[in-house]
């Protein structure tokens, strides 16, 4: 088969292309009714931090999000001035905290070295931390209606189907080859309608487990005649999940509880959780217990039981989790602890484990 040399793009395609283009424009037109609050937005500041929210986010979950943001900082300088704890206490529950600080390092970086002026350029757009390919281009595209192709799961998965492509989306060769379709396809002139409506249509029709028989390009779709719409889009790889074991310590002191901030490069950066032990294995009580003394020799338990484990699943990772309640004889002295009235815990953020177990446990 011929092939385009630039971008081994088969001829059939590239014939096919200004046909569906067309026909998902008129779709979005007379059809698409997927409703949500950023879009048809032109404030960059708005669709970045929609998008920013977005990036590993179910809409049904990010969109109160979105709105409890745009409510707190209705401009980019409201954000950029606003104190961290405040900003991911909002974020609490999203996760993918890495989201919520390249948030705040961008926001300060165009409030105070950019005065407060969003870069018009899609390359200037990219070179903002916690902005990568895709972002640049939605934001690039839905704000100025500059030309450049978006490629999430959704279009990555309409384009294999369309054209019956093979090609695994999560490899090298994959996430070139279909930058150049994507690209391709995209009417310059119109490339922020077209965007959303193949984001949309993905969303909405060709979904995992697509309706096709609400689909307006049906009868030209090669994964329809072809009877291969579940084989598709085709992964080469799984991401090795690691296990990891948290074990929490609730100190309580004179009425008050200990808490400590996530300061390491890791998973919950600059949330709050109790004194921890991390194991490479499940331990029982007693042997926790030991652990403790042993890491933290200052500490004069009372009296102390652990739960039964809890686990959640992050993207690579599954942490199981215990807790024990622990009254002291005395205050440790570790000065990372942070000791705080058991009414006050709501104004810290934590992770969404750790915050389940506060609003159950009577401490």
């Amino acid at each position: 088969m011929k092939t385009d040399k630039n971008l081994d793009i088969p001829l059939i395609i590239k014939d096919k292309a200004a046909a569906f283009a067309y026909q998902l424009l008129e779709w979005n037109r007379l059809s698409n009714d997927r409703k949500m609050p950023w879009k048809g937005e032109k404030d960059p500041y708005k669709i970045w931090l929609s998008e920013v929210i977005l990036q590993q986010t179910r809409v049904e979950q990010g969109l109160k999000y979105y709105e409890n943001f745009i409510l707190r900082f209705p401009d980019i300088m409201a954000l950029a001035r606003a104190d961290d704890k405040d900003v991911f206490k909002l974020w609490e529950g999203l996760g993918y905290y890495s989201r919520c600080r390249n948030l705040l390092h961008t926001a300060r970086f165009i409030a105070f070295e950019r005065q407060g002026k969003f870069p018009l350029e899609h390359a200037e757009i990219q070179a903002l931390k916690g902005v990568g390919t895709y972002t640049a281009a939605a934001i690039a595209s839905f704000a100025y209606n500059a030309p450049y192709a978006v490629l999430d799961g959704n279009v990555f998965r309409v384009l294999s189907r369309i054209f019956s492509i093979d090609i695994p989306v999560d490899s090298s060769q994959g996430k070139k080859y279909f930058t150049g379709l994507a690209q391709s396809l995209l009417p310059s002139n119109q490339a922020g309608s077209y965007n959303q409506a193949i984001m949309d249509f993905g969303a909405t029709i060709c979904k995992p487990v697509p309706l096709c028989s609400q689909c307006f390009y049906q009868m030209n779709c090669l994964a329809f005649l072809e009877k291969r719409q579940m084989e598709l889009p085709v992964k080469e790889r799984k991401a090795k999940v690691r296990e990891r074991f948290f074990n929490y310590m609730i100190l309580k002191w004179k009425g008050k509880i200990a808490i400590q901030q996530r300061t390491a490069k890791d998973v919950w950066q600059g949330l709050y959780e109790f004194l921890l032990l991390e194991t490479s294995c499940n331990k029982t009580s007693d042997e926790l217990l030991r652990l403790f003394s042993h890491h933290y020799p200052t500490l004069e338990i009372k009296s102390s039981s652990f739960t039964d484990p809890l686990t959640q699943k992050l993207s690579h990772q599954k942490i199981c989790f215990r807790f024990a309640v622990a009254d002291l004889n005395k205050k440790p002295s570790d000065a990372s602890l942070i000791w705080v009235k058991p009414a006050d815990l709501d104004q810290y953020p934590f992770p969404v484990t750790l915050k389940s177990f506060l609003s159950k446990a009577i401490l």
